[in-house]
């Protein structure tokens, strides 16, 4: 088959810009939603008379074939197919003779590639969603599994405050549903077809644009013909979108890692999600995470080359927009791989609760003293002060706080009673905290309660 536009050039391309210029070794992924495209195309411009009946009927099982070829894995392309696009037109020709060169009529690579692209878009965000929720709900269960379970909660990676687990786990949940919401979001911006733009004028036969995006599922077509074709802020703002994703995997990564340490030993990885070194028998090393924690700068580094390569192009179609699917291709798979593997370690996640509670020092109870005395009417900035020379006191004695008596507490201010140390209790710490979105057992709850409903929709 002769190339697609090859009929004003008097040489054959040279063998190794055809490798250059070639995108079919990544793009083939599209072949469902090329079909698709040209099936609906298809229809369109048999509304306007272009194709007769036979035609569109041949056209429709010629490309059905090629669908069926490309799902049993037994489509063979050939070194002329340049893109995917090429590779179906010249089977489906094969199949059903001229009437496929029909198909292309008032329509361009550039049209036909944006809105492959976008297709394939919309079938992948609903894995996504998915893949997302089943991280989600092993987190929710996880967390309502070890309700009773107190640790310190870190500020500047140092103890601060006693939490429940239940409550730093579900900090997560948060994350990952804001990260739901902005995919909801994007999903209006891909939900547009640029199908009908052709190269970059418009169609000229007339087809009906509207009836064209309800038959692929669309929204609604785009509103410039000269956008629609260079528009690529869709598999930007996914790019973007990964790249956000990715880093709340990776600060869920880093705290697994650091509590898995011999050193804090908070929790414990499954052996599934664990590997061993080759050269130290006694290691269990928490790649699983690290891997995910690692991939965020490759998310970022798709980004990032993306915008790069959109920064200086001119207006409309520029091959360079044939560097935007590697970058989004990679990005999904990795996300398809490495989420249900999340989702394995919290699930399989062993939590030690003695080590957590033995980490419970005395100073996180320093902010208890000073409410303490904010109920006795001391400003808090006042009160402070005077815990914080409790602090000093208590560490200068090499003791807790609960080890000093009330008559060392009275020493520092009168405000203290003979009830000071019915604050110094870490369960009562956290239960004091009631107010929604608080760590309090009742809080916390709540919270699950309304994670559930989210994820129950």
């Amino acid at each position: 088959m002769s190339k697609l536009w090859g009929g004003r050039f008097d040489k054959p391309t040279n063998e190794l810009l055809e490798r250059f210029n070639a995108s079919i070794g990544f793009d083939w992924r599209l072949y469902a939603a090329d079909i698709a495209g040209s099936i609906a195309y298809a229809g369109s411009i048999h509304a306007v008379g272009i194709l007769t009946d036979a035609e569109l009927d041949a056209i429709v099982q010629g490309l059905e074939q090629v669908r069926a070829e490309f799902d049993a894995g037994t489509f063979v392309a050939l070194p002329s197919d340049e893109d995917i696009h090429t590779a179906v037109e010249r089977r489906l020709g094969e199949i059903i003779g001229d009437a496929a060169g029909k198909l292309h009529t008032g329509r361009s690579r550039n049209d036909q590639i944006a809105t492959d692209v976008r297709l394939y878009l919309l079938h992948q965000i609903p894995v996504l969603r998915e893949h997302v929720r089943g991280l989600q709900r092993a987190i929710v269960d996880k967390a309502e599994a070890h309700l009773d379970v107190m640790m310190p909660g870190y500020t500047h990676l140092q103890p601060a405050q006693p939490i429940l687990f239940a409550h730093w786990l579900m900090s997560f949940f948060w994350m990952l549903q804001r990260d739901l919401e902005r995919l909801d979001d994007l999903t209006r911006r891909v939900s547009v077809l640029p199908l009908g733009s052709a190269a970059l004028a418009g169609n000229t036969f007339g087809i009906d644009r509207d009836a064209l995006a309800a038959a692929l599922g669309f929204d609604r077509s785009c509103e410039n013909s000269l956008d629609a074709v260079s528009d690529r802020d869709c598999v930007a703002e996914t790019l973007f979108w990964a790249a956000l994703f990715q880093m709340h995997l990776s600060r869920l990564s880093e705290d697994l890692i650091l509590y898995a340490s011999a050193e804090f030993g908070f929790v414990e990885l499954d052996d599934a999600y664990s590997t061993g070194s080759s050269i130290m028998p006694q290691k269990k090393n928490p790649d699983s995470i690290e891997l995910v924690r690692g991939k965020a700068g490759r998310m970022v580094g798709n980004l990032v080359s993306l915008l790069i390569t959109l920064k200086g192009l001119p207006s409309t179609y520029d091959k360079d927009l044939q560097e935007d699917k590697e970058p989004l291709f990679d990005a999904l798979d990795t996300l398809e791989l490495e989420l249900p593997v999340l989702a394995g370690v919290v699930a399989t996640l062993h939590i030690n609760t003695a080590r957590m509670a033995a980490a419970l020092r005395d100073e996180l109870l320093a902010t208890e003293l000073a409410d303490y005395l904010v109920r006795r009417g001391v400003p808090f900035r006042q009160g402070h002060h005077i815990v914080g020379q409790a602090v000093r006191l208590a560490l200068s004695r090499g003791c807790g706080l609960r080890d000093l008596t009330t008559d060392d507490y009275r020493s520092l201010s009168s405000h203290f009673g003979e009830d000071v140390h019915n604050v110094l209790d870490f369960r009562r710490a956290i239960e004091q905290r009631s107010v929604s979105g608080g760590t309090a057992t009742a809080a916390v709850k709540a919270q699950i309660a309304v994670a559930k409903s989210f994820l129950d929709k």
